[in-house]
């Protein structure tokens, strides 16, 4: 066993994560329940939610420090970039998977080793 807790300790924490997890997501269908209206404000802001939910899954691959290298993921962050701006102008998610993943793996495999070799 990886820790020193016991077995009905750890089971306690899950059903109690799980408890709060459920709760929580209850809290808003029940909230929303008594609701007749969405206040204007509470439309307003939850307009950002999908994308504020898509920039926590996706920004930290583009800034986290890659294991024994010491620096950024230069490769993501132009790949990222390059898709991003195809996002941005033509709104196609193949087209914007497409650039993306083309740009990393050229990059990945391509440029940079090239670039290393000199340097």
């Amino acid at each position: 066993m990886a820790t020193s807790y016991g077995d009905p300790a750890i089971w306690i924490v899950i059903v109690v994560i799980g408890l709060a997890t459920y709760g929580i997501r209850l809290s808003f269908i029940a909230l929303f329940g008594y609701l007749d209206e969405i206040p204007p404000w509470v439309a307003r802001l939850l307009r950002y939610v999908p994308a504020a939910v898509l920039a926590g899954l996706v920004l930290p691959a583009f800034v986290t420090i890659q294991p024994g290298a010491g620096d950024l993921a230069v490769d993501k962050l132009l790949a990222g970039a390059l898709a991003a701006g195809v996002a941005w102008r033509t709104e196609n998610v193949l087209a914007t998977m497409a650039v993306g993943m083309g740009a990393l793996w050229i990059l990945r495999f391509l440029v940079l080793p090239h670039l290393f070799l000199l340097g």
